[in-house]
């Protein structure tokens, strides 16, 4: 499933399953594949065969493309039901039914909380380390991230999780896909047509229930050099890795502030046309991948520090998840605000970007305000 501003896609069962990656020319394959099997009669993006794609962070590492049978979508003020291969239109009635009258799933009754790491362990030697480090080198910025598992009674109702996810969120790009659940407000690459946007975020600040405190918050992340730095290395990079894809591409002069339901963060949209004939936004993904604000800058350097000091894997965490058509169209989020759901298993992740001017309490305190939000999710069950 895929919900943003945009489109609403559903898919119901699965005719192919891809195993597929950024370390290898897989994702230009996936995309070949897909458009030989389907068109796209409607003239719709998000309309004909479409794969629901969710990659890693760590770009050796395997990811995955799965296509339904059917897919019900909703975009432009039109609704469509397409399928991937030769179903009479009594068999798609009954996959939907079939979904429809699905049992609702029992609900856990209790649900541990295990962190990989302290919270004071990693703010000192991960976060105080990592600033250390920074401070006098080349590298600029660099991501961190810490991890949690929930273990709950039984298995956790993806249904309702990612319901309520929609309801919370509802300006979020909320997805499931193999498993993994999120409701990111981070846009990392969309295609429509010849039409390339993405939204990177960069710059945090906590949200207040005290209007005036809150308002106090905005400023102060409006006026921080150090969060406003951070922006615009995203900015920079994005715009540098975009350009040669496009005859046109550029971003608004002065970020904006994004409110989200636990959090402030500075945006920028970046827009641009792309040159004929236009890459997919397969190839755009490859190309934007990680950014730096999920990975660091430079971003050689960044990786190598993360995986120095960090100390988990952070799977699916932070990579691409979206969906691709034939026509090479879609939208892909960063993958943040995320769960892993393997039955009574859950895992989530918060990060933060480090820079020379980092202070290790406060980027801690950021990290536990980003995880309220999917630790609400999963209590309010």
């Amino acid at each position: 499933m895929w919900r943003s501003p945009d489109i609403t896609l559903v898919g119901l069962g699965e005719v192919e399953r891809v195993e597929l990656g950024l370390a290898s020319d897989s994702l230009s394959a996936a995309g070949a594949h897909l458009q030989g099997r389907s068109g796209d009669a409607l003239g719709l993006a998000g309309a004909g065969a479409v794969g629901f794609t969710t990659l890693p962070f760590v770009r050796s590492d395997a990811g995955v493309m799965l296509v339904p049978d059917v897919v019900i979508g909703e975009a432009d003020g039109e609704r469509f039901a397409t399928w991937a291969h030769p179903l009479d239109r009594a068999a798609v009635e009954a996959l939907v039914a079939d979904a429809l009258a699905a049992p609702p799933a029992p609900s856990p009754r209790t649900i541990s909380l295990q962190l990989d790491r302290s919270a004071e362990a990693w703010r000192d030697d991960v976060i105080a380390v990592a600033r250390d480090r920074i401070s006098g080198s080349e590298l600029q910025k660099a991501v961190f991230a810490r991890a949690l598992t929930l273990t709950a009674d039984t298995d956790f109702p993806i249904g309702p999780v990612l319901a309520s996810l929609a309801a919370r969120f509802d300006h979020a790009m909320v997805f499931a896909v193999d498993g993994f659940l999120g409701a990111s407000p981070e846009l990392l690459v969309s295609r429509t047509n010849r039409t390339v946007r993405a939204h990177p975020l960069a710059g945090t600040a906590a949200r207040s229930d005290d209007a005036a405190v809150d308002a106090e918050q905005i400023a102060t992340l409006l006026a921080s050099s150090k969060d406003r730095v951070e922006h615009q290395i995203t900015i920079d990079w994005l715009l540098t890795e975009l350009l040669p894809f496009c005859s046109y591409v550029d971003a608004e002069p002065e970020p904006s502030v994004l409110t989200l339901a636990n959090v402030h963060h500075l945006g920028t949209l970046v827009e641009g046309v792309l040159s004929e004939p236009a890459a997919s936004i397969l190839d755009l993904v490859d190309a934007v991948h990680p950014t730096p604000a999920l990975g660091g800058a430079p971003q050689a350097e960044a990786l190598a520090l993360i995986d120095e000091l960090e100390g988990f894997e952070r799977g699916r965490y932070g990579g691409p998840t979206g969906w691709v058509d034939a026509a090479g169209n879609g939208q892909f989020a960063v993958s943040v605000r995320t769960a892993h759901i393997d039955g009574p298993v859950a895992r989530i992740a918060a990060g933060v970007g480090v820079v020379a001017q980092s202070d290790p309490q406060a980027e801690l305190e950021e990290t536990q305000a980003k995880f309220r939000a999917m630790l609400g999710t999963f209590l309010s069950l």
